[in-house]
């Protein structure tokens, strides 16, 4: 292997403290709060598409959208833990743990997603594509009617 790639594969690698800190991190963070509620409601939205299927299938799907969610969970929170490691110090990785093992993050953490749904249910729909597109037909009369 060239020297020089392999001094920046190893520059680009995170120590294993790093990225233990970092998974810490991920999993007290905003994504880790909402996955479970996201889960939850395309699960119920899956399930209600399909009134076909009988209650025994229905468990089953939701089974089946468990493992899938189990899954995908792990991908993104590791992800997540590796580019927390990839950016922050060990130092900066130590605080924010630290911090995130307080009684005051944990509620934070627990009324994050709450917080997030009185918020969506207070600001309503929200398409920013379609706000731009109007607003730039309200200042220009371009792009309007592109819906």
């Amino acid at each position: 292997m060239n020297p020089i790639l392999a001094l920046a594969l190893a520059v680009a690698t995170p120590s294993a403290e790093a990225q233990r800190l970092g998974r810490e991190l991920a999993e007290a963070g905003t994504l880790a709060a909402l996955l479970p509620l996201i889960q939850e409601k395309e699960t119920e939205e899956i399930v209600s598409a399909h009134p076909e299927l009988s209650d025994s299938d229905k468990a089953a799907l939701r089974a089946t959208a468990k493992r899938v969610y189990d899954l995908g969970r792990e991908r993104l929170l590791s992800a997540t833990g590796r580019a927390y490691a990839e950016r922050l110090s060990i130092a900066d990785l130590k605080r924010l743990v630290a911090f995130n093992r307080t009684g005051a993050a944990r509620r934070y953490r627990q009324a994050t997603p709450a917080v997030i749904a009185a918020t969506m249910q207070s600001v309503g729909t929200m398409d920013f594509k379609k706000d731009v597109r109007a607003a730039f037909c309200t200042e220009t009369g371009k792009l309007c009617g592109t819906d």
